[in-house]
């Protein structure tokens, strides 16, 4: 099965975390996420993946060349303006050879990939839609079906007094490869709002499938903290990763903690970390590889990127700091996003929701 990942956007709405590195390269829970995605994949029975790219695609090329290393093969597809989602499919049409799935690539879900799949088949469809349930679907895009999976009809953000249904496009799609006749070669178009409803006008036979499962976006600083807390607190499973024990603290190769340090589960510690004396880390908390945390700091609900220095005494909750930051002695963030190779000065004290920029000082 070939699968088609679009990972072309900026991912401007993580900004300072994805400034200089695109949103596929961002760490989830200490492995890039495309990496997380392409085991996801692989485990339900992709052999191919094609990513369509746009933003910063050398640094996706290089990480994972053709694939051999991690057991997909990889074809790049790069487009030198954005051409939407099903305008970035249409413009590798060529490569596809059969029924294919497409992922957004900003989606974490687990929902079993394979059952899809086999509903698509089941339904001789010509395309089949991953729906979530959601408590409030005014917001996004609505997608209505029968007792027997068909969709009937797609309605954009609908008022409170128009809602027939709480499930919504969840990202992924089972689509045969006819269904790309209908988009038109080198323009901007959309599946939510052109192909999709195109399909329904002409009869084409779509199917909905909406499992119990997880489902969140990578999208805001917001939700890659909440994924990380929902991962390590068992809302979420990878494929491969192990779920963490009830209050575990995982570590890697050659990590150093004090005696009196205290460390309260769930917790993950890259490899090489050093946690100092009176150090204090109550998860959920990911900490990179090669960290240092220094006497006294006391961190929780944290992600740290590779390379972070906490300084003595230092406070960090609720916060995601990217690689290579040092964050001074008795500074205190709470609720911040901190961009790469930041400094924060010694008895800072950043108001919540703060950022701070790349190579920012504070």
């Amino acid at each position: 099965m070939q699968a088609v990942i679009l990972a072309g956007g900026q991912g401007t709405r993580l900004r300072p975390l994805t400034s200089n590195l695109p949103k596929p390269m961002i760490p989830l829970v200490n492995k890039p996420f495309l990496e997380r995605m392409l085991a996801y994949l692989k485990a339900h029975g992709v052999t191919e993946v094609i990513l369509a790219l746009g933003y910063l695609p050398t640094a996706i090329q290089d990480a994972f060349g053709d694939g051999r290393g991690i057991g997909v093969r990889i074809i790049y597809s790069i487009e030198e303006a954005p051409l939407g989602t099903a305008g970035a499919v249409k413009h590798l049409e060529r490569l596809i050879k059969g029924t294919f799935l497409v992922f957004n690539g900003d989606i974490v879900t687990d929902m079993d990939l394979t059952a899809m799949q086999r509903l698509h088949r089941e339904k001789k469809s010509t395309a089949t839609l991953f729906l979530v349930r959601v408590d409030d679907p005014t917001r996004f895009g609505v997608v209505e079906t029968t007792g027997e999976s068909r969709i009937t009809r797609f309605t954009e953000k609908p008022k409170k007094e128009e809602v027939r249904a709480n499930t919504i496009n969840g990202g992924c799609y089972v689509l045969e490869p006819q269904v790309l006749t209908h988009v038109p070669p080198g323009e901007y178009h959309m599946f939510e709002k052109g192909l999709f409803p195109k399909l329904l006008e002409i009869g084409a036979p779509m199917h909905a499938y909406a499992p119990p499962c997880y489902w969140n976006d990578v999208g805001t600083p917001a939700s890659y903290l909440r994924i990380h807390q929902d991962i390590l607190e068992g809302r979420a499973t990878l494929s491969d990763e192990g779920r963490l024990s009830p209050g575990e603290v995982r570590k890697g190769l050659n990590v150093r903690i004090a005696p009196n340090a205290s460390l309260t589960g769930p917790v993950i510690l890259g490899d090489g970390c050093t946690i100092e004396a009176g150090a204090q880390i109550t998860g959920p908390a990911v900490i990179g590889r090669n960290c240092l945390v220094q006497r006294g700091a006391r961190l929780a609900n944290v992600v740290l990127w590779d390379g972070v220095i906490i300084g003595e005494e230092a406070v960090v909750e609720a916060t995601s700091i990217a690689k290579g930051v040092t964050v001074g002695k008795r500074a205190i963030l709470r609720g911040a996003v901190i961009g790469e190779g930041a400094r924060i000065s010694d008895g800072a004290n950043l108001a919540p929701g703060a950022t701070v920029q790349v190579g920012g000082i504070a």
